[in-house]
């Protein structure tokens, strides 16, 4: 056997890993683009099923702790109406979750985070919000929204 004739051979058995190697690497990145696409749906059907739970969970906390001031519907009463398209378009949900966090300092409305020896967790304030921000789509036009209090 020559040196020549071992230099091919060692060159097409090396051209012939590469071929496979390419070959490889071509369907990982095809399987990869597949698994993106399925996992990306599988995140929204989370993001989706999560929000509908939060919502559920701050329909239960609203209806214990907020119905008395702010009404089953968020209508308003000792406390300012919630479900208004003016409370509603002015209030992020940072905002509506600091205000049921803290609370509103001079007002009825007292902090309810465990944080600040109220009753409620983050994830139960979250839900809050989320509950609330569900009106927004038929929410009334209400700018008296704070008559109650102001």
């Amino acid at each position: 056997m020559s040196y020549r004739s071992h230099d091919d051979e060692l060159e097409t058995s090396t051209d012939r890993w590469m071929v496979w190697g390419a070959a490889f690497m071509g369907l990982l990145i095809v399987l990869f683009a597949f698994i993106l696409l399925l996992e990306s749906s599988s995140r929204a059907d989370a993001r989706e099923a999560h929000g509908d739970e939060l919502e559920a969970l701050g329909a239960e906390v609203y209806a214990t702790h907020c119905t008395a001031c702010h009404g089953a519907a968020g209508e308003g009463g000792i406390g300012p109406a919630l479900n208004s398209q003016q409370f509603l378009t002015s209030a992020d949900d940072s905002q509506i979750r600091a205000l049921v966090t803290v609370g509103i300092p001079g007002s009825q409305m007292s902090a309810y985070s465990i944080d600040y020896g109220g009753p409620l967790t983050a994830e139960d304030i979250a839900g809050v919000a989320s509950f609330i921000r569900s009106w927004e789509e038929e929410a009334p036009d209400n700018p008296d929204w704070r008559a109650c209090c102001g």
